[in-house]
């Protein structure tokens, strides 16, 4: 018996290894932080809200919460052990949301433990 597999375009594949190179270097996880947004002016609007980390990598995170924004929204959010970091929406699904953030930083310092070794 033969079974008929269909081939995978050059730009199927692409997106593929694509998709495949963003999920390296992300950590799943859990944590919370807050978040504030930025106007164009980089002036602070709408107060702090809470929301959910689900994902980290030195470029951004996921983000999930009850926040109204959009892609280009420029924002700042508190990530524990490194404090306010500026970024950018990047894309936006139901609640979830993508942050770019403006400088690279290091994922292991935010999932450092608060026992300091314990």
């Amino acid at each position: 018996m033969f079974v008929c597999i269909p081939a995978v375009s050059a730009r199927e594949k692409q997106a593929m290894d694509e998709i495949e190179h963003r999920q390296r270097g992300r950590d799943n996880l859990f944590l919370m932080a807050d978040l504030r947004l930025v106007d164009p002016n980089g002036l602070r609007a709408d107060g702090e809200h809470r929301v959910r980390i689900r994902n980290l990598s030195a470029g951004g995170v996921m983000a999930e919460g009850n926040v109204k924004v959009g892609p280009g929204t420029g924002l700042e959010i508190a990530l524990r052990h490194i404090g306010w970091v500026a970024g950018t929406v990047a894309w936006i699904q139901d609640n979830r949301f993508g942050i770019a953030f403006a400088q690279p930083i290091d994922p292991a310092l935010v999932q450092a433990s608060d026992a300091g070794g314990l």
